[in-house]
């Protein structure tokens, strides 16, 4: 049995990890872009309908689900900047571990306090 070249096997790391993140918070945020429309939409073909659907955003599921759509951007746009920087710069690829750390870091600073504040909101405080 022939074994693999050292170095040819993919191990799973940071990196493999927010490929992932990166790809599922993108279709994730594209599914939003598309409903977003589609209910902003309605406002011209039944203001009614659209008053409906405004008004079921206002409940603490679609509260909760907020957190979701930003917990998506957030980590989408910081993990896009630790693309750029590892596509772009020339010592991008020997930190990108230091990188996808970084974002993680930054990730939990911006969105713990958010949501502390939103879901204060949401159930009322």
């Amino acid at each position: 049995m022939a074994s693999s070249p050292a170095g040819t096997l993919y191990r799973g790391r940071e990196g493999m990890w927010s490929w992932v993140a990166h790809r599922i918070t993108g279709v994730t945020i594209f599914f939003f872009l598309f409903a977003h429309v589609i209910d902003t939409a309605m406002v011209r073909v039944s203001p009614e309908a659209y008053n409906t659907a405004v008004e079921t955003y206002k409940t603490p599921v679609v509260g909760v689900m907020e957190v979701g759509l930003v917990a998506a951007v957030l980590f989408h746009a910081l993990n896009g900047i630790r693309i750029v920087l590892v596509d772009f710069w020339g010592n991008g690829p020997r930190y990108q571990r230091q990188l996808t750390y970084g974002v993680i870091g930054v990730f939990v600073v911006l969105f713990v306090p958010f949501v502390w504040r939103h879901l204060t909101n949401v159930f009322g405080g």
